[in-house]
């Protein structure tokens, strides 16, 4: 069900809220913490649909608020829209429209709507602030998740998040190499155990995730490790592959097509392992299972812009 609130306040906002849970049962009990995503009229939908997929693994309450950068300079108006039932997943969701001089506080559009006593969760989907935890939405946020893929320069924007990084940020680039993480790791942990003595990542010139999967293999083996970029092919792009050179042999990783990687070991047969590319369903639902701040993101990105 969808309710459409035109030139609308916050408090009608939350009353309608609870006319709702009154008349259809929708009720927000249960509700684990409040999601806040700041996007843009492009990205709402495939945001939103994101969240809802997430939320019946972790039920929130989401806000959105889109932003209208060509109303900038027109009358001060608030829509709204309510969404609960089939059109929210296992949450209630909340889109707000601001324009003109309405959208000039995001913060305040947003406190009267915040789940009392439950932790929230700032997102942003598409372009993001310079500095998150000074942000309007960020400075009342427990997480902050980014997504450097998403911004005009991923290099530049990961230098900046190191260089303003507050415990509790983190971006989607590092969530989508759990996987190689995962993996990288469980070859390690197998005999001989050999020291790796040097490391060459391959990835795609834009990808922010191979930027932080070659400064964890940094930070964590502490040798320098040899970022190679290739052209973004048609059918695979981000990490491409990652070599391990030891004196037993070297240990190799390479994704020629998508979601399939091909493993080389010495002494082994060659073989096939799945390394698919993350959605952004699967990166929130995994950033949401946390609310502490992840450490390890923090050491990475400080080596990553050392």
């Amino acid at each position: 069900m969808i309710v459409d609130l035109k030139d609308t306040t916050i408090s009608k906002v939350s009353k309608a809220l609870v006319q709702i849970r009154e008349q259809g049962g929708a009720v927000a009990l249960g509700r684990v913490l409040t999601l806040v995503i700041q996007t843009n009229l492009a990205e709402l939908e495939s945001a939103v649909k994101s969240a809802n997929e997430s939320s019946r693994e972790h039920p929130c309450r989401i806000i959105v608020l889109a932003e209208n950068k060509e109303s900038g300079s027109g009358a001060s108006k608030l829509d709204a829209e309510i969404r609960v039932g089939g059109d929210a997943g296992a949450s209630e969701v909340i889109v707000l429209k601001a324009h003109g001089a309405a959208a000039s506080d995001p913060e305040l559009l947003v406190t009267g709507l915040l789940l009392p006593d439950a932790p929230v969760v700032a997102w942003w989907p598409a372009e993001a602030p310079k500095d998150l935890h000074k942000s309007s939405i960020g400075r009342i946020a427990t997480r902050r998740i980014t997504d450097s893929a998403r911004q005009k320069d991923p290099h530049a924007f990961l230098k900046q998040l190191a260089a303003t990084y507050h415990p509790g940020d983190s971006d989607f680039a590092w969530t989508r190499i759990t996987l190689w993480r995962a993996q990288l790791a469980a070859i390690l942990d197998q005999p001989p155990y050999d020291q790796v003595i040097a490391v060459q990542v391959t990835g795609a010139p834009d990808s922010p995730s191979t930027d932080l999967l070659a400064a964890w293999l940094g930070l964590k083996l502490k040798i320098d490790v040899t970022l190679t970029r290739q052209p973004r092919g048609k059918s695979v792009s981000g990490i491409k592959g990652v070599k391990l050179i030891r004196k037993s042999g070297d240990i190799e990783i390479v994704r020629r097509v998508p979601d399939v990687a091909t493993l080389i070991q010495p002494t082994q047969p060659t073989r096939e392992i799945s390394l698919p590319r993350r959605s952004d369903r699967d990166c929130l639902s995994e950033d949401l299972r946390r609310l502490d701040p992840d450490e390890l993101f923090g050491k990475v990105i400080k080596w990553f812009a050392r």
